[in-house]
């Protein structure tokens, strides 16, 4: 009878672990296959922080203002 118990105790921590093995191995797959070989990077310019060469454009946010107001790095 302990032995079912201690099994039916562990079954949940199992499952748990396997998903999150599942998770970070889809994870790792996303960003493997991203195909972006410029990650990019900051700028402080004044008050405004900008990301300099990535794989991320303006044609990417359509509903994004020219300049931001109140924004501080």
């Amino acid at each position: 009878m302990a032995r079912v118990a201690r099994i039916a105790g562990v079954l949940p921590l199992i499952g748990a672990v396997a998903c999150a093995a599942a998770l970070a191995g889809a994870a790792v797959f996303t960003v493997s296959q991203a195909g972006c070989a410029d990650a990019g990077h900051y700028v402080v310019n004044g008050n405004v922080v900008e990301l300099v060469g990535s794989c991320v454009d303006k044609q990417d946010f359509p509903g994004a203002k020219e300049a931001a107001t109140g924004v501080r790095p």
